[in-house]
């Protein structure tokens, strides 16, 4: 899941090697925290317009996700 969306990111941004992702422990919900973190420079083509880009990433991991039955959530920042 992480190298999913590292590879994702890295797509979009025009500085790949300044992706990191860092991945919380589950929470008492049972939801895993994933932390999307890009140059200042590239945020925007992260988030996109109105948050189009965002909320797209943030569906894939999902639906890869429930596939393993995981419940995770993206922070982007």
């Amino acid at each position: 899941m992480t190298e999913l969306l590292k590879v994702m990111a890295q797509g979009l941004v025009e500085e790949p090697d300044a992706v990191n992702v860092t991945v919380d422990e589950p929470n008492e919900e049972g939801v895993i925290v994933y932390h999307l973190t890009v140059a200042d420079g590239d945020m925007g083509r992260v988030i996109g317009k109105q948050g189009r880009i965002a909320k797209a990433i943030r569906t894939v991991m999902r639906a890869a996700a429930n596939r393993t039955g995981d419940k995770v959530s993206v922070e982007i920042g």
